[in-house]
């Protein structure tokens, strides 16, 4: 029976929305595993996709190859975002499955991540043209966006503060995993409502510190 290991991303600015919240990603693979295998273990990072050095990735990457077993994500983005990474783990033999399309080939996780990659790119490109005619319009550029990444920085170094009031000098000493554990039983929830994952509590910890 194939073995496979669980890979789900979410950043806190987009979880939830355009089908790439935690649970959307779960249902996606959980479909999959079903009838394809074995889930032998699930990793979460909550972070950017621009960093390929996630510890929850690459702790994933290290069971995969001890294992032997097979890394499912739902979609390809949520594993990198970059065409060099994803070709790496390819090249060292490590099985990588896309829930979203599942029957695609080595080959074909190259194409779909290279035009994803360029796609970005020309985004990025457009997204740069139109700010630089904007600006030589003379608009004010951002403040919108300013004010509310303010708002948000204050609520998250508020939920940092509370957080930290509630853990106690022994349960602070432990690791990040005990810690999220214990907050999961105590249903004690992220500012947006969600679990805890090793990762959340380090992110809100250092913010409270």
């Amino acid at each position: 029976m194939t073995k496979f290991i669980s890979y789900f991303r979410v950043s806190t600015q987009r979880q939830g929305k355009s089908g790439l919240g935690l649970a959307a990603q779960q249902r996606k693979i959980s479909d999959f595993v079903a009838g394809a295998g074995m889930l032998i273990a699930e990793f979460c990072d909550v972070q950017s996709g621009r960093d390929d050095t996630r510890v929850e990735l690459q702790r994933a990457i290290q069971l995969a190859k001890r294992e032997n077993a097979k890394i499912v994500i739902a979609r390809l983005d949520r594993f990198s975002r970059r065409v060099s990474f994803i070709a790496s783990i390819l090249e060292q033999g490590i099985g990588l499955v896309c829930a979203e399309m599942p029957n695609a080939t080595d080959f074909q996780l190259h194409i779909f991540a290279a035009l994803a990659q360029e796609e970005r790119r020309l985004i990025s490109e457009r997204t740069k043209a139109a700010l630089a005619e904007a600006k030589r319009r003379g608009k004010i550029l951002g403040s919108n966006g300013r004010n509310l990444a303010a708002k948000n920085r204050k609520a998250a170094d508020e939920f940092a503060a509370q957080l930290r009031a509630k853990l106690d000098e022994d349960l602070l000493r432990r690791s990040y995993s005990e810690i999220a554990r214990h907050l999961n039983e105590a249903r004690i929830t992220t500012v947006n409502g969600r679990k805890f994952y090793p990762q959340t509590v380090k992110n809100y910890l250092k913010r409270g510190a």
